[in-house]
């Protein structure tokens, strides 16, 4: 079987689309019978410049692992802006259809948002090919980019979701990242007999309890502190400045330390809070790989999870916390909704109010002398992955999900074909 992939991001990027996608891709392929070719960008996320070893031509091929990677010619963009990012969307779009057009006709076609002219290209290139579509939802677009404020409601965004719901009608199957992603798809139309959640999971062989990097500890200053710490994107969604008010009221605090370890479009806002409001005890840190970004967590006494506190933003599960559950930290949760209860069911970790100050600031001072439960969560998240969030697992389900579709439509060109041949 031959998969075709769309992704708009793939390692060397280290956002969650980037991870998912090789992650399961490179499982695949361990199957003598698959084999998959995932279409991209040049990696240039999030500031719009190429990594080193990299020519923005109009098409390379690599090896990566057994799958086979073609990078299409890329419009340059950072994470921030929205027209820009628009172009370097619809850009993407029509680079990775066109680099379809002499290839061999695949088995099926999978295309994974989270801005969905991915999904658009993956629908196109199934067209050219006769091949089915399965779109991977990892973001309800564009209703997040109204929710952020990056678009006002408006006759686009009505086209925009138009576009959206004929993907949706028109893909052989939806693959959702949370089960409240599928009941909005079928509150809005879409039969819940297409649509499966594929949730995400975790390597549990690169993210597991290690002893703490003392090299780390003595470059950040951080013997004898609790360490708070938000790993991950610093986005428009993920409402980073709260944290940094946050850790303006625990500056009295000597022994807590703040980690903000990412990067994204906030990044220099944030940067400026730090400098405008004098805090010791906020340290800001450059983006880490998936390899080292393990040492932080076990660094980390208590790591933050956040997002805005808005309606949408109760349907998403933020990829990370199934790491920090791998790594046995425990989890302070900002994210009401779908990630509230896995955190609360295995617990792993405690609730704070989204974008609520007062009661994150409460929740820290309390759990920062309470280190046998925390160490207890963290044990409840280590298991609960081992049995539920492993991504050999994972993977293992989509490829069989992916089996059955294609096995079924080859049936149905045999029966085509016979009846042909019959008349």
């Amino acid at each position: 079987m031959h998969i075709l992939f769309l992704s708009h991001y793939f390692p060397p990027e280290t956002n969650a689309p980037a991870s998912r996608t090789y992650e399961h891709a490179r499982r695949w392929v361990k199957n003598p019978d698959v084999r998959v070719t995932v279409i991209t960008n040049h990696p240039s996320h999030p500031y719009g410049v190429l990594y080193a070893g990299y020519k923005n031509e109009w098409l390379t091929r690599e090896d990566k692992d057994g799958i086979e990677v073609l990078r299409v010619k890329t419009c340059l963009a950072p994470n921030a802006g929205f027209f820009r990012r628009t172009l370097n969307y619809l850009f993407f779009m029509a680079a990775s259809v066109t680099a379809t057009i002499k290839m061999p006709r695949p088995e099926l076609v999978v295309a994974t948002s989270p801005q969905f002219f991915c999904a658009a290209a993956g629908f196109i290139v199934s067209q050219l090919k006769r091949c089915p579509f399965v779109f991977e939802l990892r973001d309800i677009w564009p209703e997040s980019i109204v929710t952020v404020g990056a678009m006002k409601p408006g006759p686009m965004i009505r086209i925009l979701e138009k576009l959206e719901l004929f993907l949706y009608r028109r893909s052989t199957l939806v693959v959702a990242v949370t089960n409240a992603f599928r009941d909005n798809l079928i509150r809005r139309g879409i039969p819940g007999s297409k649509i499966h959640v594929i949730k995400n999971g975790v390597d549990l062989s690169a993210f597991s309890p290690r002893p703490v990097s003392m090299n780390l500890i003595r470059r950040l200053d951080a013997e004898g502190k609790f360490v708070v710490s938000y790993i991950g994107t610093v986005g428009m969604a993920h409402a980073v400045d709260k944290i940094i008010e946050v850790a303006e009221q625990l500056r009295d605090v000597p022994d807590i330390l703040f980690l903000i370890v990412g990067e994204g479009a906030q990044k220099k806002t944030v940067q400026k809070m730090v400098r405008e409001k004098g805090l010791p005890n906020v340290t800001v840190l450059p983006g880490v790989s998936k390899e080292k970004v393990a040492d932080y967590y076990a660094l980390t006494d208590l790591n933050l999870v956040t997002l805005r506190g808005t309606p949408l933003f109760k349907t998403v599960i933020p990829s990370k916390i199934f790491e920090i559950m791998a790594m046995a930290r425990p989890i302070l949760c900002s994210v009401d909704g779908e990630c509230r209860k896995i955190i609360e069911k295995v617990g792993c970790g405690v609730f704070a109010e989204p974008e609520n100050v007062e009661h994150t600031v409460h929740v820290i001072r309390k759990f920062r002398q309470e280190k046998e439960l925390l160490s207890a969560m963290g044990k409840n998240g280590r298991s609960y992955v081992k049995q539920y969030s492993d991504r050999e697992d994972m993977a293992d389900r989509y490829l069989d999900m992916l089996n059955k579709i294609s096995s079924h439509t080859h049936k149905k060109i045999c029966r085509v074909q016979a009846g042909i041949l019959i008349k």
